[in-house]
């Protein structure tokens, strides 16, 4: 449905004048490097990324906020922007929804005329009759769960329900596109974490085509159809959450995406998908790898703290199991975290809250293969 293809943007760097006027050449520093990734009819496509990584210019180049530097953008059968030969559609004229960060509610208007507007000023040869306004408008209003509150003023309205009131605005022109910026980062954890669900209910009960920006990788991991993780200007991988958290493609997306034990090994053989390879602490066995690495080749080893399985028991009768001692705990509510030491390494683990080891405990520690996950070294 919407194509993007190597999109870039790029400023002037203004901290770098004296250089430039010594060499008489500008320094550009680009926030979009080169950006490709396509959106399917009927998905939610977020795009993750730490602060700086390019994920809101993106949006904003897609909606016609931000002009690139360079690249393509298509939605359907139409051109928005075009570098190469000259194209750029007004952003009023490309027929998407915003939903943006600080929701952007007109604070003297009512609920019921804060979503009507869009259509009250389109212009004449577009703009729905009235009876057709209102319908929509008691629609949008509806299924965003706002109905009972079409005549009270915008500022008299909760959070959630400004954030809903937001959402009822961009749905009531019928995009093709929705997009939404950081929509949920002005809420308190627990009215975000209900509203995430929100979101993805209403995005599949109306067949939204969205594009959603987030620096929260839980939110990221529970609404998204695919997620694209972004850092320094650049797309690192694409791919559903599943596949992002279980098999990240580089370091930085294995980081970023929840926490994981890392270290470094030596590839010693390689059986079809079975490598076994050898750590500073022990020999290891993954299994279920795509993609072999050499015979001799360092890698880098990536395990969830959640898959290493703790007990105070050797069992011996299971791979890659290893002994060490608990240097602290932490109870976190639904989890406690330890943290076992082996040699100078630091393991990480997440356990029921039934599983509680004080710190100095002797114990033994265990990965199934198919939780080893071989990460390509930067």
């Amino acid at each position: 449905m919407l194509t993007v293809e190597s999109l870039k943007k790029s400023y002037d760097d203004t901290t770098r004048r004296s250089s430039r006027r010594s060499s008489g050449q500008g320094t550009r520093v680009y926030a979009v490097g080169g950006v490709d990734f396509e959106v399917h009819a009927g998905e939610l496509f977020t795009l993750l990324g730490p602060s700086g990584c390019g994920k809101t210019t993106t949006l904003r180049a897609v909606a016609g906020l931000e002009r690139p530097t360079e690249g393509r953008v298509t939605l359907g059968g139409t051109v928005l922007f075009d570098s190469a030969h000259g194209i750029n559609v007004h952003a009023n004229r490309r027929g998407l929804g915003m939903v943006f960060q600080s929701y952007a509610i007109w604070p003297h208007l009512s609920v019921f005329k804060n979503v009507s507007f869009p259509l009250e000023v389109m212009p004449r040869a577009k703009r729905p009759g009235r009876k057709e306004i209102q319908e929509r408008v008691e629609h949008a209003l509806d299924v965003t769960e706002l109905g009972a509150y079409t005549s009270r003023p915008a500022t008299k309205l909760s959070g959630g329900q400004q954030q809903r009131l937001a959402l009822a605005r961009a749905l009531v022109t019928r995009p093709e596109l929705m997009l939404l910026d950081e929509p949920l980062s002005n809420l308190d954890a627990k009215l975000r974490e209900t509203m995430r669900f929100e979101l993805k209910r209403l995005q599949r009960e109306l067949n939204l085509t969205a594009i959603y920006v987030t620096h929260d990788q839980a939110e990221a991991l529970v609404m998204s159809s695919r997620i694209a993780v972004m850092n320094k200007g650049r797309v690192e991988q694409i791919g559903k959450p599943r596949e992002i958290y279980t098999k990240p493609a580089t370091r930085f997306v294995a980081e970023f995406i929840g926490t994981s034990n890392f270290m470094e090994a030596k590839v010693v053989s390689v059986s079809g998908s079975e490598v076994r390879v050898d750590t500073a602490q022990g020999r290891l066995v993954a299994r279920g790898v795509e993609v072999a690495p050499a015979v001799g080749a360092t890698v880098l080893i990536s395990i969830r703290p959640e898959c290493v399985d703790l007990s105070r028991e050797r069992r011996g009768n299971v791979p890659n199991e290893w002994a060490g001692t608990v240097l602290t705990r932490a109870f976190m509510g639904d989890v406690v975290d330890h943290i076992v030491g082996v040699g100078d390494l630091e393991i990480h683990n997440r356990s029921n809250p039934n599983l509680s080891i004080a710190p100095g405990t002797e114990v033994h520690f265990s990965v199934a293969p198919d939780k080893v996950i071989l990460v390509p070294l930067d």
